[in-house]
């Protein structure tokens, strides 16, 4: 990869991951049940980014019969992801559920081995360790008592589910469109969601269909899809030790638009796992 195509592909990385940011923001503020707020994001993304590959030509044949299971499997951990990722910041708010979805990375280079012919990098622990120490003064207090503690576990499983779906679609994405896997990925999460429209309600989509368009362009079409795309680039563990400035991108959103103030430890923490992205980005250029 020559430098500039590196630049190039880095920056690409970074508007994703600005773009994703968006849904933990948007997740707190939408008022309607949270899988019904999945439902509709994964309907619309469909249906854009099927137009999408449509305009582009882009083909939606599979290459491989036996990739079914794979795409079934990655769509349940992804509308599982997205689900618990809701139910986090519902629960808390959007610092906690994101700053606890962003043990994922640690996650990710734990797990990559045994996905791929990948040696465990010994820098990726590190790394981690700083992500995870970093996590730790972005979390505000919370009482063991309150819906807090909850919601850091929602953002806990959320982040296991992420974690294997990355790695699931790793092997995949040099043989597919990017676009292609996720529009086959929130076509699937919108038939496995689409009983819960029998006994939830949905009719508060009149006054916040503007938000879950956000929702369902910015942070689904276009940041998942980008992100996806990257991985063509970068190895699993380096795109998504990149992708961990998403709580920093959210809370800043979050101050602007929900009043929801930072604190000291959250530009602490903040710094830290922005040191690890400088350092991972600078590696990555290098192999």
């Amino acid at each position: 990869m020559s430098e500039k195509s590196h630049v190039n592909h880095l920056l690409l990385l970074i508007f994703a991951t600005i773009c994703l940011s968006t849904s933990g923001p948007l997740g707190k503020f939408i008022d309607m049940p949270t899988v019904v707020i999945i439902w509709w994001r994964s309907v619309l993304a469909a249906i854009f980014l099927f137009g999408f590959c449509k305009y582009k030509g882009i083909s939606l044949k599979l290459i491989n019969k036996k990739d079914r299971s794979t795409f079934f499997i990655a769509a349940f951990l992804m509308g599982a992801h997205w689900v618990t990722y809701f139910y986090a910041l519902k629960l808390s708010n959007v610092a906690i559920g994101m700053i606890s979805l962003f043990t994922f990375p640690v996650i990710i280079a734990l797990l990559e081995p045994f996905f791929s012919k990948t040696k465990l990098d010994p820098i990726h622990i590190v790394l981690g360790v700083i992500v995870l120490i970093g996590i730790y003064f972005l979390a505000p207090e919370f009482d063991i008592k309150n819906n807090y503690l909850k919601g850091v576990l929602f953002g806990l499983l959320s982040a296991v589910c992420y974690a294997l779906r990355i790695l699931l679609l790793k092997g995949h994405v040099a043989n597919y469109n990017g676009t292609m896997l996720m529009f086959y990925q929130v076509a699937i999460v919108t038939v496995l969601l689409a009983p819960v429209l029998l006994f939830m309600d949905s009719s508060n989509i009149t006054t916040q269909y503007p938000y879950v368009l956000l929702l369902a362009i910015v942070t689904t079409t276009i940041g998942h899809t980008m992100f996806v795309n990257s991985l063509k680039y970068f190895k699993a563990s380096t795109a998504s030790i990149i992708a961990s400035t998403q709580p920093i991108y959210g809370i800043i959103i979050a101050f602007f638009f929900l009043n929801e103030i930072p604190t000291i430890h959250t530009f602490v923490g903040g710094s830290l796992i922005l040191a690890t992205v400088i350092i991972e980005s600078i590696r990555s250029k290098k192999s």
